[in-house]
């Protein structure tokens, strides 16, 4: 797992944008090795037992990788927005 901070709100955009680019290379690294390991399996390469823990694992980092995305998503959205105009 990449290095993660809790607290975007003192970041720029760019820097935002940065962690955004990471995360997706990790969520593509999670979808190569998922296949990789499910690969192992088909060729038995490993356990059946091995094969649960590592799914198990994967399923955790992967949906760790989607919490991550979806907050970078709200700062993103936070950053771009423009605020709407009083109308008096």
């Amino acid at each position: 797992m990449p290095l993660w901070r809790d607290d975007f709100s003192t970041l720029s955009l760019e820097e935002v944008l940065k962690y955004q680019i990471e995360n997706r290379a990790w969520n593509k690294e999670l979808r190569s090795l998922s296949t990789a390991l499910v690969n192992r399996r088909l060729a038995n390469e490993i356990s059946q037992d091995d094969y649960l823990t590592n799914r198990r694992i994967a399923l955790e980092n992967s949906a760790e990788c989607q919490r991550r995305a979806a907050i970078l998503d709200s700062q993103i959205s936070r950053c771009t927005v423009r605020p709407l105009l009083r109308a008096n």
